[in-house]
């Protein structure tokens, strides 16, 4: 069946014999309208499939997890699959634990892949068999260049000013002429003239002039196959119709295409996205925050808010800032993704994490996150009544906590042995005339009947209006010797949470 270039093409050949007017203009332009609409609904009801392609060299860093999760998205709005290869074709760049690495970063995250794992290296076979074949059907060829030829071509096309890349010189040569001793590498015949258009759903139409590009290897010398035959291979046997990845590969993608084109297979989509910078608008570092996934789930952020922020990194729905994975599957489309470089900031994701932290779906849940952390500090397991005292504490603790790790910490006061471990601030406080108002507030809280917030806040408002001292004079040394720190909640809580006896042996062994 003629595809609607195809008749376009047919039209302008027509023409040039036959001139288009009247009913002869307007039967053809109809026919390629609903060519045109045969094919848009082809396209609508096509499975969509899309795949995540990380090379293991390394940790799952931020921008893989955001195209990953640009991915998930896509093919969730969609009811289609989201597929996962990994890119380990080049053996000599392998990093050990890179692979189970990229596996955990993705289930912490939520992103689960359809299907088995592909290893693009397994598949080298398949793809040689390709290549096999455009050399069969002159689409590719032997190239004989020794390194040291191809070194000199560089240095000579550097010296005029010109294009370092391959010149074609055994494009068209015949392999009688290769010299002896030189395994050939199998090099793709790009087309010389003309251009190739990338119609990409984010950047719109990218032209390259195909004398820009060189005739790329498909085959090494020793016979394995690169990257960029194993993309598209890969890419048209497991069926994606959609490539969203970051821009840096947009320069990949014309070359690509004419691989894809010259085999006979059909384009997918594209969609390149703009990488993420530092907040200082300079290229993404460790500094600004290019970290591996498993770093954040150590500096104590959820999945669920790190997911939202990367969201919000290049792709906007109004002015929605925080968005339910359920919103995200609805609302999500490429056409939300800008064309500018996103701005990584860790204060925003801090904020962010800090609202989906207040707003857990439940404080059990909450407790079930930060406990490992609370136990390991403790370097013990937490007993019964410890963790109902937690649960019964958790909604005052989590809402000054901007991370997980924070929520564990700030918990650790309630469980803790005498004497108490004192940070430097709360030393501070600890003055001697502070620990005279202890001795002073400890007698009245010992006389004092009803242990609940009402009650203690009104017997030590009490004894500070009694010895003409403004509220704060007296909670702050209170904190201090409580907790140990000059950072808490209430102390007429802490009061409660820690009971009379335990509470008055901690203020007891600060006062004068």
């Amino acid at each position: 069946m003629l595809k609607t270039n195809q008749l376009k093409d047919i039209s302008v050949l027509i023409h040039k014999d036959i001139p288009l007017r009247g009913r002869n203009a307007y039967i053809l332009c109809s026919c390629i309208r609903t060519l045109e609409l045969l094919e848009h609904n082809r396209e609508m009801t096509k499975k969509v499939i899309t795949r995540f392609a990380p090379s293991p060299t390394g940790f799952l860093h931020i921008g893989g997890a955001r195209t990953a999760l640009f991915n998930w998205l896509f093919a969730q709005h969609h009811g289609g699959e989201f597929k996962l290869r990994i890119e380990d074709t080049d053996r000599k760049r392998l990093t050990e634990g890179a692979v189970e690495a990229i596996y955990d970063g993705m289930q912490w995250l939520g992103l689960t892949h359809d299907g088995d794992v592909v290893s693009q290296y397994e598949r080298r076979d398949r793809h040689k068999e390709i290549a096999d074949e455009l050399l069969a059907q002159g689409k590719a060829y032997h190239c004989y260049c020794s390194p040291e030829e191809l070194k000199e071509m560089r240095e000579t096309a550097r010296a005029e000013g010109r294009s370092m890349g391959y010149d074609g010189r055994w494009r068209d040569r015949e392999p009688s002429e290769a010299p002896e001793g030189i395994k050939p590498v199998v090099r793709f015949r790009s087309p010389n003239e003309g251009e190739t258009i990338i119609r990409d759903q984010v950047q719109g139409d990218v032209t390259v002039a195909n004398k820009q590009l060189d005739d790329m290897i498909l085959l090494r010398a020793d016979g394995s196959p690169t990257y960029m035959l194993s993309v598209v291979v890969d890419d048209h046997d497991m069926g994606v119709t959609h490539v969203i990845r970051g821009d840096d590969h947009l320069t990949n993608a014309a070359r690509q295409a004419q691989l894809i084109l010259a085999i006979g297979w059909e384009l997918p989509v594209y969609a390149h996205i703009p990488l993420i910078h530092g907040a200082d608008g300079a290229k993404l570092s460790k500094r600004h925050g290019a970290l591996g996934v498993e770093a954040y789930r150590d500096l104590g952020y959820l999945p669920t808010a790190l997911k939202n922020y990367l969201l919000r990194l290049g792709w906007a729905h109004g002015d929605e800032e925080t968005i339910s994975e359920a919103q995200a599957i609805e609302w999500f489309g490429l056409d939300g993704i800008g064309k500018s470089p996103s701005r990584f900031d860790f204060t925003k994701l801090e904020h962010l994490n800090g609202q989906y932290i207040r707003e857990f779906e439940s404080n059990e849940g909450l407790i079930a996150v930060c406990r490992p952390l609370i136990e390991k500090s403790l370097d013990r397991p937490l007993t019964d009544v410890e963790a109902a005292l937690l649960l019964g504490a958790m909604d005052e603790f989590k809402t000054r906590a901007k991370n997980i790790n924070d929520l564990a910490d700030s918990t650790l006061f309630l469980f803790a042995s005498r004497p108490l471990n004192f940070i430097p601030k709360a030393v501070k406080i600890l003055s001697d005339d502070a620990r005279t108002i202890l001795t002073g507030a400890a007698e009245v809280l010992e006389k004092s009947t009803a242990w609940d917030v009402e009650a203690l806040e009104a017997d030590i408002k009490a004894f500070a209006e009694i010895k003409e001292l403004k509220l704060g004079k007296v909670a702050q040394p209170l904190r201090a010797a409580l907790t140990g720190s000059n950072v808490s909640p209430g102390i007429f809580d802490i009061l409660v949470w820690l009971g009379k006896e335990e509470s008055l042996a901690r203020i007891k062994d600060q006062a004068i």
